[in-house]
């Protein structure tokens, strides 16, 4: 567990939904998240699961009008996210805290230059001249091993490649010189090679300046070479979390377990890919008990009631929400 003296990011117990007609989506579900300073945490799960909703949520971005908070708190390096004021978030955002969306080309503007769009976000945080503003961005793309730096300056983003133009979107994130970088899917529209690129890129950056990240992901590849610790999640709910490693190599959820099952490089010749039977709940009626029972060949009858974070035995930083846990202690 990060010291609290170090922590950028400490969200506990967040529960969160979305008004709709004839009811809410609850979007989260006592949700608990912490990074510290120079960390990098991922969290993965598949679509529908939470992970975005966290990380716009971490960063005051959803409008607050559009969803209630039925408990927990977000602090963002000291800042009440939930309470503060958006001239306050608005200062934090972009400046110490900076997120990296999905998709570069709906994150850039079409309409203008990168180069106007990076002078204009980097003098925003700094107080210099477009001149020195526009050395700054050469740069910055260098760092991101941008070989031509002057020749992308001048350049629209629909004239670069995917991974150009996300190496664009890292640069402008350690522009402001951030304490935590947020990353939603950075690499999801980009082919495996390049992914690797951008991803190496966004780790060395962030050790060089002890930035922590928090990537979001869908991907257990990605977390097991680029994070320190994961969080899993299902349903809106955290059902695993730990250091990388030991979840990889002896996940406790069964959820965790699928999902790591699924991955194409555990499949035998000639087999078919194994795939998790079912989809993640409606979340505006979700189930009462463990909302991952219904796909679990292990579900018990303790299933028909939620579980708490158990710490596995052997591990104190290690937690899994699954009644087996429990079992496994009374029998041990």
């Amino acid at each position: 567990m990060p010291d609290a003296r170090d922590m950028v990011l400490d969200i506990q117990h967040l529960s969160v939904e979305f008004p709709v007609y004839g009811g809410a989506v609850r979007a989260l579900d006592g949700v608990t998240l912490t990074i510290a300073r120079g960390e990098t945490v991922g969290v993965v799960g598949e679509s529908g699961c939470g992970k975005s909703v966290t990380s716009l949520l971490a960063m005051g971005l959803l409008p607050r009008q559009a969803y209630r908070v039925r408990s927990g708190d977000i602090s963002l390096l000291g800042v009440d996210v939930l309470t503060a004021p958006e001239r306050e978030l608005a200062a934090l955002r972009g400046n110490r805290a900076a997120m990296i969306f999905q998709e570069p080309l709906t994150a850039l503007n079409p309409t203008r230059r990168i180069g106007s769009q990076m002078i204009e976000v980097i003098r925003r945080h700094r107080r210099i001249g477009k001149i020195e503003a526009r050395a700054q961005a050469i740069h910055l793309l260098g760092e991101m091993r941008v070989a031509d730096a002057g020749e992308v300056l001048r350049r629209y983003p629909f004239e670069l490649s995917g991974g150009m133009r996300q190496r664009v979107l890292i640069a402008l994130a350690f522009s402001g010189d951030p304490a935590i970088v947020i990353a939603d899917e950075p690499t999801t529209a980009l082919d495996v090679t390049v992914q690797r690129q951008v991803l190496t890129l966004l780790r060395a950056r962030a050790r060089r300046s002890g930035t922590a990240v928090l990537l979001i992901t869908h991907d257990m590849g990605i977390v097991s070479q680029y994070t320190d610790r994961v969080y899993v999640m299902y349903a809106g709910r955290v059902v695993e979390s730990g250091d990388t490693r030991g979840v990889l190599c002896a996940p406790a959820h069964p959820y965790t377990r699928a999902l790591l099952g699924a991955l194409p490089e555990r499949a035998t010749a000639k087999a078919s890919l194994n795939a998790i039977p079912g989809s993640v709940p409606d979340l505006r009626h979700p189930p009462a008990g463990c909302a991952y029972a219904p796909r679990c060949a292990s579900a018990g009858p303790l299933c028909v009631d939620r579980p708490p974070m158990f710490p596995q035995s052997g591990a104190a930083e290690r937690h899994a929400a699954c009644w087996l846990l429990a079992e496994e202690r009374v029998l041990a």
